[in-house]
């Protein structure tokens, strides 16, 4: 009779432990074998074949009865896993910037599969239920949260698989995470705003940067405006709609009553390119009538004149801290720091003294 190539349940389960051993997914000790039974629905006795066979192996070392065995790290140490990498986006993929075409890519590059969650926290209207229910239905070894609330960032930051908050509310959280630290650079645009001249000032941002409490960077927007004397206000941070016609609709109400803003503060390129537009539409300058600051960089703003006012950072630092907490999540490494880039605000042709409206 010829000889069968099948290999055993017990050989089976000895070389997915293996497997699962020489990615690193335990240090230290195997678990228990009423864990590993539960796990992948075999009998204890098959469990206990198969630790013998990888003791044989050398990745196991016995202890004695009644005691886990220790686990011995591989020749040249434990191996990376390719990990699903599903990213939690703050816009749809339509609006997706360049540095995140570029992180995306530099997961593939490490071997890893990222892939856009089927909704992002805009659709999701950063409702904690919802994005739950998202996660739950969504197979991934990893999270990568851009621009999430504080609210969002708790909620990741207590379920089992590790998350990264790309920029966002992270406000002390016990999650890993980096952003540009754009405090500084704000509070330099404002008082240069203010040097200017101007005294009302209205700030457009996200919510998650917004609400429930303004972020560091925000506060210290309202905090120069009011060392300046200038009582703040809804109308240095309006609620609004993230939409496109709630964008329309505050810009509307800002400029259709008797004070309207004398400089905007922007959040993010597309929202500085849409303020644009609405001035123009008005037949307002850019600044003689209204000055603009856009809180991020632009690769489109080299190509203006005059020149866009803007904080500045360097996005590839930004991917690399990123990319490196992904390769330490497929060791086994718990990894939370949070980190800060560089940011500076550069002065532009978009900003000059107070006009006449």
């Amino acid at each position: 009779m010829r000889s069968s190539n099948f290999s055993s349940i017990t050989e089976q389960v000895a070389a997915h432990l293996g497997s699962e051993l020489r990615l690193g997914r335990w240090r230290g000790t195997m678990p228990g074998r009423n864990q590993l039974v539960k796990e992948l629905g075999v009998s204890t006795r098959t469990i206990e074949l198969a630790f013998q066979l990888l003791e044989k192996e050398g990745l196991l070392v016995p202890q004695g009865a009644g005691r886990r065995r220790n686990i011995v790290m591989p020749e040249g140490g434990f191996e990376a896993a390719a990990l699903r990498v599903a990213i939690l986006d703050y816009d749809s993929p339509e609006q997706t910037e360049h540095w995140m075409v570029a992180m995306r890519q530099r997961l593939l590059d490490q071997g890893h599969n990222p892939f856009f969650a089927g909704k992002s926290l805009i659709e999701l209207g950063m409702d904690l239920r919802r994005v739950a229910h998202l996660v739950k239905r969504t197979p991934a070894d990893a999270w990568v949260v851009c621009a999430a609330s504080h609210e969002v960032l708790e909620w990741f930051a207590q379920q089992e698989t590790p998350a990264f908050a790309l920029f966002g509310a992270r406000g002390g959280l016990p999650i890993a995470g980096t952003k540009p630290d754009k405090a500084p650079p704000l509070a330099e645009a404002t008082r240069r705003l203010i040097e200017l001249g101007h005294r009302r000032i209205s700030f457009l941002c996200r919510s998650g940067i917004r609400l429930p409490q303004p972020a560091r960077g925000v506060r210290l927007v309202l905090d120069e405006l009011e060392a300046a004397g200038i009582e703040t206000g809804p109308f240095n941070l309006p609620d609004w709609e993230e939409s496109r016609e709630g964008f329309d609709r505050v810009l509307n109400s800002l400029f259709g009553g008797l004070t309207p803003p004398t400089a905007l503060i922007l959040d993010e390129p597309f929202l500085f390119n849409a303020g644009f537009h609405h001035l123009a539409k008005r037949g307002l300058r850019v600044p003689q009538d209204v000055s603009l600051v856009c809180t991020d960089p632009d690769p489109g703003f080299e190509w203006c004149h005059p020149p866009v006012a803007h904080i500045r950072w360097d996005y590839r630092p930004t991917v690399r801290r990123m990319v490196s907490w992904v390769n330490n999540v497929a060791k086994g490494k718990d990894y939370r720091r949070h980190s800060f880039t560089k940011a500076e605000f550069v002065d532009g042709g978009t900003v000059g003294p107070v006009g006449g409206i």
